[in-house]
């Protein structure tokens, strides 16, 4: 009797410890669900709210006219360049023909960024639409990344000029500088449309509050819930593949550039080749090193007021000096304008 009472509450005992276990188990994988039902059933947020630059009303408007001004001379210089090379024929060969594609491209990327910042210098609610969103940052990236193209393909031609002056026509006929300019465009759209696809499919349920002024990708990474990442590694190999190799190409042909200046015997020539490719050099370590310093870092090490001050400069200033560095210096250029002048006097 007293074996059969023992083996009665050893069963009973082991039952308890089994049933107890089931609970314990069920209820974790019940507080578990809610997790996964919170992630997958998250709400698409219907519009980004920048935080811009200050909230302070002096200092925004005193913002907004030097950003209208800078956005105006940008305009107006590479609108002006374009013309120029249109109507002027002798600017009608392959190294201006970069240039007016190079004028294009800083006039769509800024005006991709700077109207709505304008706005946003003057509204009490700094929102965009999520499609809105999209769109301004496929145009940006597009057009940032055949910019780079350009770049590189305009300091291949001058390397064809300069080095290689008799093999000139075959090494930069129309037909390869035409060739050039849709690889430029064609590539930063594909790569532009890969990271806008990538970034818009993850689920924002932290937040729709964007600490920039403009719907960049490593702000837009840094918001979302998911694991970004897939998405920075392809932002490293695509952005770094196209501007890490653009830039080579580009120091690579001013090195063979500054090796044959250094036996040019004239010395008037010599300097004047030295400071057109110290300027380009500089504006182009500028562009590239803002760039590099954006894109080719884990989300981990955003830092958002410093890159808002990086990001003005490539995506505002630069767009209105490259008219300056890369075309008004140039005596061609100088020339078709005094041209232009002249018979505008003439007219008169």
């Amino acid at each position: 009797m007293v074996l059969r009472r023992e083996n009665k509450n050893l069963a009973s005992s082991i039952t308890e410890r089994t049933l107890h276990c089931w609970i314990s188990s069920t209820a974790n994988e019940k507080s578990k669900k809610p997790k996964k039902m919170q992630y997958t059933n998250y709400t698409k947020p219907t519009e980004f709210i920048f935080i811009g630059f200050t909230d302070y009303l002096p200092l925004r408007l005193m913002l907004f006219l030097v950003f209208l001004i800078v956005y105006i001379l940008t305009l107006v210089g590479n609108m002006g360049l374009i013309i120029l090379v249109n109507i002027d024929l002798s600017l009608q060969t392959p190294m201006y023909h970069f240039l007016s594609n190079l004028s294009f491209l800083d006039i769509s990327y800024s005006t991709a960024i700077a109207p709505k910042m304008l706005v946003d210098f003057l509204a009490s609610k700094k929102s965009i639409s999520f499609y809105g969103c999209a769109i301004q940052m496929f145009f940006f990236a597009c057009f940032a990344d055949a910019e780079c193209l350009i770049l590189a393909a305009m300091a291949y031609d001058r390397y064809a000029a300069i080095c290689n002056p008799l093999l000139y026509s075959t090494l930069v006929s129309r037909k390869v500088s035409f060739s050039l300019v849709v690889l430029a465009y064609f590539s930063g759209s594909v790569t532009s449309l890969v990271h806008v696809s990538l970034t818009f499919m993850l689920p924002y349920c932290r937040s729709n509050i964007v600490n920039h002024f403009f719907c960049d990708i490593p702000p837009l990474l840094a918001l979302s819930c998911a694991d970004t990442h897939i998405n920075e590694l392809l932002l490293f190999a695509l952005c770094g593949t196209i501007q890490t190799s653009t830039f080579m190409v580009i120091l690579t042909s001013y090195v063979c550039i500054l090796i044959t200046v250094l036996s040019i015997k004239s010395s008037g020539g010599r300097s004047k080749t030295f400071s057109t490719c110290a300027s380009h050099l500089i504006a182009v370590t500028l562009f590239y090193g803002t760039l590099l310093f954006m894109y080719l870092r884990p989300t981990t090490s955003y830092f958002p007021d410093t890159d808002k001050v990086v990001a003005l400069f490539y995506t505002v200033l630069f767009p209105m000096l490259n008219p300056i560095i890369y075309s008004f210096r140039n005596k061609d250029v100088k020339n078709a304008l005094k041209k232009l002048f002249d018979k505008q006097g003439t007219f008169r």
